[in-house]
């Protein structure tokens, strides 16, 4: 084969998605990945970077164009990295994400006999964000700004609707902006680390239409909060907390320890089914609500549980999965990291009137080895980590512990499948459900039913 070269024009015919949905051209066996096209396209592209095992290419026109190709809805798309597969059919996305869980579990990791079923989807994959994080710039013109970042850049997008954001999140927005131009705020500058304003944080109860609106800033003194608490409430009175969330960490995390409630309760309320959740500016809580009853619905399935069984919730949060099984079992044990997270989760259990859960506060390989010696076994560990996955201490220290079952919901099915391996010696990895959490987005979660051989 001819060596690619950067700026060469070359044509060919789309074979593959990565996991990221870039499209697949090989020459010979040498791949180029070309974003924005699809699987069985005919593309003229132009190679824009050559390594040693890759190229990626700039797609320049689709010469003959796949059945899953359809116009990408938000006029914001082709320059905002907040979705990746709008020009793609959803029906396309699901089965794209039900491939990568294929790949990744038969193929790489040889769980040859696992179920992989199809992606649990939406009705109406957009507008589906309970949450939404908007950084604050400014543009050439000095004009205040608010929207996405463009794809593998810190350059805001600027914005005025988002189509997978809550409806009320894009008026407020747009009002926010118009008033920090009007009155002159100042806004935080990335480069020379000075200013004020940083993101615009929205959070709204899906089932109860409670509103929380968050000021990130850098430091605490905040001389227009009033001013803008008044304008905010004035124009949306379903707004019930606004909060200043003090962040000078001069870092790429959004939010600092700090909060400040300027207006109304301290947290806003949501439910999921028939369990209510009190949620603070910093909880991690799931940003689509809907699909997340799916999840844990097909989670609680895996569990098998029949009010008899002592569970085991690891990575625990806020206490949301545990929670949701406690009314059928026999008793929840959650253990977090976060001291905030497990005085929630606290909260939440005394707000819904189980007796029957257990929140503590510490690493969970330690935690359930105190436990254990107290004599509590449990029948079932829920795990639900971070992206990072499981730390393999704490695996080995599950494999110690021996549970029945494991029920492993996932946001990165990559870590996922490396800590399946761990898991193997004693388990045996039956099912696994891919639930769409994201639509429009590359992002996959999974939830994965484990259970002991039987010579274990």
């Amino acid at each position: 084969m001819e060596a690619l070269k950067k700026n060469d024009i070359k044509q060919g015919h789309v074979v593959d998605l990565t996991h990221e949905g870039h499209g697949v051209v090989k020459f010979d066996r040498y791949p180029v990945f070309i974003p924005n096209a699809l699987i069985n396209e005919e593309i003229e592209f132009k190679i824009i970077k050559v390594k040693k095992n890759f190229a990626i290419g700039k797609l320049l026109e689709v010469k003959q164009a796949s059945e899953d190709r359809v116009e990408p809805p938000c006029k914001y798309y082709w320059k905002c990295g907040g979705c990746q597969l709008q020009h793609m059919t959803y029906e396309a996305q699901l089965a794209m994400k039900k491939e990568q869980v294929v790949n990744l579990f038969h193929r790489k990791a040889q769980f040859n006999e696992t179920l992989i079923n199809d992606t649990i989807g939406m009705e109406d994959p957009w507008r589906y964000r309970n949450k939404s994080q908007l950084p604050i710039g400014k543009d050439k013109d000095n004009h205040t700004i608010m929207g996405y970042y463009r794809q593998r850049s810190h350059d805001i997008i600027d914005m005025d609707s988002c189509l997978i954001q809550d409806q009320q999140h894009q008026e407020i927005m747009n009002h926010v902006k118009q008033w920090l131009n009007d009155f002159n705020i100042s806004i935080y500058n990335e480069r020379t680390k000075k200013g004020l304003l940083r993101h615009l944080v929205i959070r709204t109860g899906h089932y109860t239409d409670e509103m929380m609106v968050i000021f990130v800033t850098n430091g605490s003194k905040f001389k227009q909060a009033q001013l803008l608490v008044e304008q905010l409430t004035h124009t949306f009175p379903n707004i019930t907390s606004i909060k200043q969330n003090i962040n000078d960490s001069h870092s790429n995390v959004i939010m600092g320890q700090q909060s400040i409630t300027l207006y109304g309760k301290d947290k806003i309320i949501d439910s999921l089914s028939d369990i209510t959740f009190k949620i603070s500016d910093q909880s991690f809580y799931q940003i689509n609500s809907s699909q997340t009853e799916k999840l844990y619905g097909k989670a609680i399935e895996y569990a098998q549980l029949n009010g008899q069984e002592t569970v085991l919730d690891t990575y625990c949060g806020i206490g949301t999965i545990g929670l949701y099984m406690a009314p059928v079992a026999k008793h929840v044990y959650g253990v977090e990291v976060v001291p905030s997270a497990i005085k929630d989760a606290k909260q939440n259990a005394t707000l819904n009137g189980f007796d029957n859960t257990t929140f503590v506060c510490g690493k969970a390989e330690e935690v359930i080895i105190e436990w254990k010696q107290q004599g509590i076994k449990p029948d079932v560990v829920m795990v639900d980590p971070p992206r990072k996955g499981c730390d393999e201490t704490f695996l080995q220290t599950l494999l110690a512990l021996n549970p029945k079952r494991i029920v492993y919901i996932s946001c990165n099915p990559s870590t996922q499948q490396r800590d399946a391996q761990i898991l193997a010696s004693s388990y045996d990895l039956k099912e696994i459900t891919p639930v769409d959490m994201f639509p429009q987005t590359t992002h996959i979660e999974t939830v994965a039913l484990f259970e002991r051989k039987e010579d274990k």
